[in-house]
């Protein structure tokens, strides 16, 4: 069962492991924030992002989905990055960031930089 707007609506074949779901509607965009459960009963954040969009050659409505599963293990650094994020569009201050991500793209270039240097 799915709980919508204090609602209770059953839930469809694969839908099963779906918990409890926010639907957030936003002009042609619908967010859909579901906790679901891992096979070994681990719950998970799953953020999907639904558009309807209109397929000229076919003449119909579709829905576009783009789905990002978070884990128990990234909820507090993915809240800080939004947090972050969202301040400074607010603000409009972009500070620097040095981390771990931005260290390997580096380190990936300068090794590929060597590796086109030996050719």
């Amino acid at each position: 069962m799915i709980n919508f707007n204090n609602k209770t609506v059953p839930m469809e074949g694969n839908e099963r492991e779906r918990f409890y779901t926010i639907p957030v509607k936003a002009g042609k965009r619908t967010y859909f924030f579901d906790v679901k459960k891992t096979r070994n009963g681990e719950m998970y954040l799953n953020i999907t992002e639904s558009k309807k969009m209109f397929d000229n050659r076919l003449g119909k409505y579709f829905y576009e989905k783009h789905t990002l599963f978070l884990y128990k293990e990234d909820y507090e650094k993915f809240a800080n990055g939004l947090k972050t994020v969202l301040h400074c569009i607010e603000t409009g201050v972009f500070p620097v960031i040095e981390d771990e991500v931005t260290k390997s793209i580096e380190e990936n270039s300068e090794f590929e930089n060597d590796i086109n240097k030996n050719d």
